[in-house]
């Protein structure tokens, strides 16, 4: 009798303990944690969630099969108005909990478009969490400082800027956003002033426990909030045992370095490329890298834009990746791997090219939700920016394909090389990207810029721990523009699939060079519809709209 009560109390601890390593308490500090952990992201989410989108989206676009799917009046939509306490608060997001919003974007044009009071409500309380100056709150520093929360470029005039909050808010019961604006008018379809807004969001399942957010509990985290802000500054920093791979070789036309790594349960940690050639240009398009994990080759990138620089130079520096002024590219991904992992860097091109590379491992836990890191890359090489059968309301826009994924995984960044021709914007396209095969996508934005955190087209510079634009050269004119944005907090999990599409909506009709580099985790019976394409990285880069649009001679 004594042995069975014991069996019994022993269960109950044993089932007790491995009921709290599954259902992890959320808070403001453990997100904050999170984000600030690379390992993390190696791993499929637990406590699992969903991520999806709240925005200003245009309202017509219902259906890929229907008239105004790529409709653009993708600004001052919103849920509905509530008049509350006399005052009339239009509703920018409305979700059951347990969750948390991890991404907060929204930008304004027209007069009094930004001067107005945002509140945000949390498990149904009567009084809001947060009050005050929609500026204040997601670029202004009220709640946290940069980058959590920042506005991009600083280069750009203020109003004109992209403003962002990164500071997790999590809420247990349900979360609503208002946004209290006395210069909107909304008739039919005429809307005023322009407002829009992106508002990414975690759904844990019902059963996980969750800490709200309060200004207690901000207070209380205090500490570790200027903690986060620092660390996410210093992505180089480590204290962690690594082993160092060095190698370096000059490349003939076809040749290879390879890097060989052996010891079981690793992890790359870093990797650093730098490269010389005589058109430095060429070769950080046609130096491929390439890597296998445990025999599945996952990466496949040009080596310009696997560390985000495009195919020329310009300096940048993420929470994932820097690019220096002299041309020493790094990456922070960690990339794990069972038994051996194959790095190769092949040269592709017509020239010589001088390979100086490092690679760092260290230990890894294997666990049953591990992950293998991927990158895949594709260019739509000399695309026309109009389709040749427009619809029948006369839309001629499309929508084109960062990467489809089967099986199981984390979605974890993008980024853009545009050549652009025309003296006009290239990027009004909206993402949609739709998750686990629903119909919708659960994340549809307002626009390209604004999916990378700016905003207004606005072609000047800036880096952020997960936003960046190295140059926006051709976002008005003839050039090369280079857009990241990589994901932590508001990576994105699925359990069947991921389609991650954008759309192609120019300005103008013309002809544009279009490469997409997508960044995923995935387990090991995945498939990926996007395959290396040798022919394409051969193809000499275009640095000169004549590259693209050969000149035309009058012959008179």
């Amino acid at each position: 009798m004594k042995n069975n009560v014991l069996f019994t109390i022993l269960s109950f601890c044993i089932l007790a303990i491995l009921f709290s390593c599954t259902n992890e308490r959320v808070t403001l500090e453990t997100l904050l944690a999170e984000m600030t952990d690379r390992e993390a992201l190696t791993y499929f989410p637990e406590p699992a969630y969903t991520i999806k989108q709240f925005s200003s989206y245009d309202r017509k676009s219902l259906s890929p099969d229907k008239n105004g799917w790529f409709a653009n009046r993708d600004y001052t939509h919103f849920i509905r108005e509530d008049t509350i306490e006399g005052r009339h608060e239009f509703v920018l997001f409305d979700s059951d909990g347990p969750g948390g919003i991890v991404r907060f974007w929204m930008t304004f044009a027209g007069q009094g478009a930004s001067k107005g009071t945002l509140r945000i409500y949390i498990d149904n309380g009567e009084e809001p969490v947060i009050t005050d100056s929609v500026l204040k709150i997601l670029s202004g520093g009220l709640l946290a400082r940069e980058p959590l929360s920042a506005s991009v470029s600083p280069e750009t005039e203020y109003q004109r800027r992209g403003h962002n909050l990164y500071l997790p808010l999590p809420y247990a019961e349900h979360c609503m956003i208002t946004y209290e604006c006395d210069a909107v008018e909304i008739d039919g379809d005429k809307r005023k002033p322009s407002i829009y807004y992106n508002i990414n969001y975690r759904t844990y399942a019902k059963s996980t426990e969750v800490e709200s957010f309060s200004t207690k509990v901000l207070t209380g985290a205090t500490p570790l909030v200027e903690k986060t802000c620092k660390t996410l500054l210093r992505p180089d920093f480590t204290d962690e045992k690594v082993e160092s791979h060095s190698g370096s070789q000059i490349l003939k036309p076809g040749d290879h370095l390879t890097f060989e790594l052996k010891r079981k349960n690793k992890a790359i940690r870093k990797i650093s490329v730098k490269l010389a050639a005589e058109s430095m240009n060429q070769a950080l398009r046609s130096t491929v890298l390439s890597t296998s994990f445990d025999g599945n080759q996952t990466i496949w990138a040009p080596v310009g834009e696997f560390f985000g620089t495009g195919y020329q130079l310009f300096p940048s520096k993420t929470w994932y990746s820097e690019v220096s002024a002299d041309g020493q590219m790094t990456a922070w991904w960690v990339m794990p791997y069972q038994d051996n992992c194959m790095v190769k860097l092949t040269n592709y091109g017509e020239q010589e090219v001088e390979v100086n590379a490092e690679i760092n491992t260290a230990d890894y836990k294997w666990k049953k939700s591990s992950m293998y890191f991927g990158v895949s890359w594709h260019e739509y090489h000399q695309i026309h920016s109009a389709k040749p059968d427009p619809t029948q309301d006369g839309d001629w826009h499309f929508d084109v394909n960062y990467v489809n994924l089967e099986g199981k995984g984390l979605y974890v960044g993008d980024a853009l090389t545009v050549f652009n021709t025309a003296d006009a914007w290239w990027g009004e396209g909206d993402e949609k990207i739709f998750v686990d095969g629903e119909a919708f996508p659960s994340c549809i934005g307002t626009g390209t810029e604004d999916y990378y955190g700016y905003a207004w087209c606005r072609p000047e510079k800036f880096s952020h721990p997960f936003i960046a634009q190295p140059t926006g050269a051709g976002n008005f004119h003839p050039g090369m523009t280079v857009n990241m944005r990589y994901r932590a907090l508001d990576a994105i999990p699925f359990t069947s699939g991921i389609q991650s599409d954008i759309e192609l909506w120019h300005w103008a009709q013309t002809i544009v060079n279009y490469a997409m580099t997508s960044y995923w985790y995935a387990k090991p019976s995945f498939a990926c519809n996007i395959k290396p394409d040798v022919e394409t990285v051969k193809i000499p880069v275009a640095l000169k709209r004549s590259d693209i649009y050969p000149p035309v001679v009058d012959e008179d």
